[in-house]
């Protein structure tokens, strides 16, 4: 008898529960003309309004987070493309290397798709908000000082400087999050390219806050108290008004000093005027830089912190990268004092260590764009309207373009010369991550000092991972910097 009541119990749950997704697909399908239902990608919604968003917070909270995508892989094949109900919108998840690459570049029919919910934390005025037109002329205007060897090299002697310093300093400080640490070091150094100076105590505060606003990016736009969103939003409200105030002093600085001797991004964003001589509003202005302020250092700091952990794990090739390192410093000048954008360039080895901790974290595991008419991708078609899920890290993770993927190993690298869209850390096309550059340098001037003076003695090393918002031990690398003693003359 109970066996009964059990076996009638699963049964309409089960019932109850096709009911639920038959009632979302009627939802989102039922306005389409038949032709555009027939040709929609293979998948499902979910549950109603809520739709995908259990089952990808239930796989990103688990052990296995590729598992939310490679359930849709398992039940409807390997298509590439699967219709899902993400962020409260009808969607696609793409995750082959033609397609992204396809939907990247493609801006005749796409463009940005972010969720509400997160142009609502990054801002309305920022890269994600704005116009195609607007994006291009504010992307030619801050891109030209921080991507380019050239526009580099203005900030090296900073950005080595301030890694010394911070080394030494952790170094004396005992156990540390490593990570909150590495974060505070790629704060500074935005806050110096985009602010030139500001106060320790401006960018510690600063720095908090959008550790707040990143938990409530990927999460669901739910305004109530005790929720990831409603958090974020009151973090971006103080972080407008700490800008706000930034702003207005260095308005008031403009005017009684119209010549300022050195100019920064502000003062660049300051000067633009459009076609027609109109000039940026402050919203504009501080979208802009919180967008960049929070870009530019977050994907620094946790790269830079797994590339370290990564080469720790693997002595061999930790030894590599060093044995390089130290032959930079052999053929050095003995008057030169530090590095040079050339010695950078020839990190060769470095360079696949990166790339490697690039694809292996793959620090943004999607980005958002919008069908701007009906688009046929692979014979299936994506509606106007709908969202476009663009998965980096099923790319990044592909068994047939890397094998053992899961493995980290820079040697993959050697001489491998890999198809356009299966290696897209910074994203394609227009919108393509401009401080791409940038990053890469931060993260070589900090190995390169690491590697030759200090080692990284992890606390707990098989401690769990969370992988929302980004990838990252859930201690925050707690650890100790030992300074070595051996260590090398390179801080001279």
């Amino acid at each position: 008898m109970l066996l009964l009541l059990l076996l009638a119990a699963s049964s309409a749950l089960l019932f109850r529960h096709s009911l639920l997704r038959l009632l979302t697909r009627w939802l989102y399908e039922s306005h389409l003309p038949r032709h555009l239902r027939s040709s929609l990608p293979p998948g499902d919604y979910g549950l109603p309004f809520i739709g995908n968003m259990l089952s990808f917070r239930s796989a990103f909270m688990s052990s296995d987070p590729d598992s939310f995508v490679s359930s849709f892989s398992s039940r409807y094949g390997r298509t590439g493309i699967y219709k899902v109900l993400m962020f409260w919108n009808p969607s696609v998840i793409v995750t082959t290397p033609e397609i992204c690459r396809r939907v990247l570049t493609d801006d005749d029919n796409f463009t940005v798709g972010w969720p509400r919910s997160t142009v609502e934390l990054i801002g309305k005025k920022s890269f994600i908000g704005i116009s195609y037109e607007d994006h291009r002329r504010l992307r030619r205007l801050t891109s030209s000082s921080i991507n380019g060897m050239e526009s580099l090299s203005l900030y090296l002697t900073y950005i080595e400087e301030n890694v010394k310093t911070s080394l030494e300093k952790w170094s004396n400080m005992g156990q540390i999050e490593f990570l909150t640490e590495l974060r505070k070091l790629t704060f500074k150094i935005i806050m110096h390219v985009f602010l030139s100076s500001e106060s320790e105590p401006v960018m510690e505060a600063l720095e908090k806050e959008y550790t707040t606003l990143n938990y409530g990016v990927r999460a669901l736009g739910i305004n109530l108290p005790g929720f990831a969103y409603h958090n974020a939003l009151k973090a971006r409200k103080n972080l407008v008004a700490t800008f706000q105030s930034i702003v207005d002093k260095r308005r008031k600085q403009r005017r009684e000093h119209s010549s300022r001797e050195t100019k920064d991004m502000m003062d660049a964003l300051m000067d633009e005027e459009d076609e027609s001589g109109r000039k940026m509003s402050d919203e504009e202005i501080i979208d802009v830089m919180l967008m960049y302020l929070n870009a530019g250092h977050e994907s620094s700091g946790h790269i830079t912190m797994w590339a370290t952990v990564m080469l720790q794990k693997h002595p061999e090739y930790l030894q590599r990268a060093k044995a390089e390192q130290e032959e930079i410093i052999r053929r050095r000048p003995p008057t030169q004092r530090g590095l040079t954008l050339s010695e950078i360039r020839q990190m060769e080895y470095l360079s696949k260590v990166i790339d490697e901790t690039l694809r292996l974290i793959t620090f943004s595991l999607v980005v958002f764009r919008e069908a701007k008419s009906d688009v046929n991708i692979n014979g299936y078609i994506v509606p106007k309207g709908w969202k476009i899920l663009v998965w980096f890290r099923t790319v990044h993770l592909d068994p047939e373009i890397y094998p053992n993927p899961k493995e980290f190993d820079p040697s993959r690298w050697n001489g491998s010369a890999h198809r356009a869209g299966e290696f897209l850390p910074f994203g394609a096309g227009t919108r393509m991550c401009p401080g791409n550059d940038l990053a890469k340098v931060e993260i070589a001037v900090f190995l390169h000092h690491f590697l030759l003076n200090y080692q990284l003695e992890q606390a707990n090393p098989k401690c769990p991972v969370m992988y929302l918002p980004h990838t990252r031990p859930t201690d925050n690398c707690l650890a100790r910097v030992n300074k070595l003693s051996s260590a090398s003359n390179s801080d001279a």
